[in-house]
């Protein structure tokens, strides 16, 4: 459908210590470019070092005020799932573009469907490979995060035993224990044996296995996961990093309650998996400036937006992997997700219908065919 114009809305994140911002001025100028308007709520970027006058020199519009972007956006791209005053933003005939982790959040699942929004998920756009090109900036970046974070919090004045990670001559390194070995996972392993820490890395998958044996040979250890390799290992390690995924499900549980007794005096949790439920028993998110908290023997680290942290990096990413999709977002929505199975797969639901199976799953929800819906659909 060439030739449509259409609203693009940029909103300031609300979430607690989240800069990231949707969409960076370059890729703004190629929606106005393209004969598109792009409304960006005023300060929305400054975190990410992308300022008003850079989108205004891009020939975005500044507004003042949330309201006003989500009221008077077609589409509204964001980074983060909605929340607060943004459910009730929440309308049929708004079409919004982020990341949803709809099957840990009951109230935002009800909230989307009831709206009748159109709601696109990031992580669960999926490639006929079974790559998931909208998730993976981020899983790399909280994946090079999460060992970075340990090393700070196994530092005794941070809530730690007290150990460093690589060690010193005479001295043995931190037992690091990765679970999954997917991009969070992998990039978790570079890093960590980057800062000299003894790392195992576990997975269900042999292939992903081999291939960071093949990168790594002996200098880390690679076990294929189940319950007793987990609890053997659990009795080592000084961290558990977190990483399992289910694309738009709940998150498994890998580390729970009956495998407590194996984990060391002041181990350190590491839920990279928590916006989708975590894949800790006991894991609730947190936030940057109250990251960690403690449970008997166990430190948990859940903070919900990791890369976060990084904004500028973060914000960068993600526009270079989104903006091909709003490129064909912009010029009708449905049409796009007809055209583009990948894009249709990021389909969470549209007027009233749920169409991902995870979510009904987890809340027992009423579940459409996508395919069914989209075919009612049009722009």
């Amino acid at each position: 459908m060439k030739g449509r114009t259409m609203i693009v809305g940029i909103p300031g994140e609300i979430k607690d210590d989240e800069a990231r911002v949707g969409l960076t001025p370059a890729g703004a100028r190629e929606l106005v470019d393209a004969g598109h308007t792009v409304l960006v709520e005023s300060g929305a970027g400054a975190g990410a070092g992308c300022f008003d006058e850079d989108y205004a020199a891009a020939g975005a519009a500044i507004i003042d005020t949330a309201e006003e972007v989500w009221n008077s956006s077609d589409l509204v791209v964001k980074v983060k799932e909605p929340i607060g005053v943004e459910l009730g933003y929440l309308r049929e005939g708004l079409t919004v573009f982020t990341y949803f982790h709809l099957a840990a959040d009951e109230e935002l699942s009800r909230r989307v469907v009831d709206s009748g929004v159109t709601a696109i998920a990031y992580e669960t756009v999926q490639l006929p490979n079974g790559s998931l090109p909208l998730l993976m900036p981020m899983s790399e970046i909280a994946g090079r995060l999460a060992p970075q974070e340990a090393a700070h919090f196994l530092m005794r004045p941070f809530g730690g035993p007290g150990k460093l990670m690589g060690g010193v001559p005479g001295v043995p390194p931190v037992r690091a224990l990765i679970l999954g070995a997917g991009t969070v996972g992998s990039h978790a392993a570079k890093v960590a044996d980057g800062l000299g820490a003894d790392v195992t890395i576990m997975d269900i998958n042999t292939q992903k296995l081999r291939s960071l044996d093949r990168e790594y040979g002996t200098r880390i250890r690679t076990f294929t996961s189940s319950p007793a390799h987990i609890a053997e290992e659990l009795e080592q390690a000084d961290v558990v990093i977190g990483t399992a995924l289910i694309p738009g499900a709940r998150t498994p549980q890998l580390v729970t309650k009956d495998l407590f007794g194996h984990l060391k005096d002041n181990v350190l949790l590491v839920d990279v998996a928590i916006d989708q439920g975590g894949c800790f028993e006991g894991s609730r998110p947190t936030s940057h400036h109250d990251p960690i908290y403690t449970v008997e023997n166990r430190n948990y680290y859940c903070v919900g937006n990791m890369p976060g942290a990084v904004p500028v990096t973060a914000t960068a990413a993600l526009t270079d992997q989104t903006l091909p999709y709003l490129r064909d977002l912009v010029n009708g929505p449905f049409a796009a997700m007809k055209e583009r199975q990948d894009l249709a797969l990021g389909l969470q639901a549209a007027k009233g219908k749920l169409v991902e199976p995870g979510v009904a799953d987890a809340f027992d929800l009423p579940l459409t065919d996508l395919d069914e819906l989209l075919a009612t659909l049009s722009d």
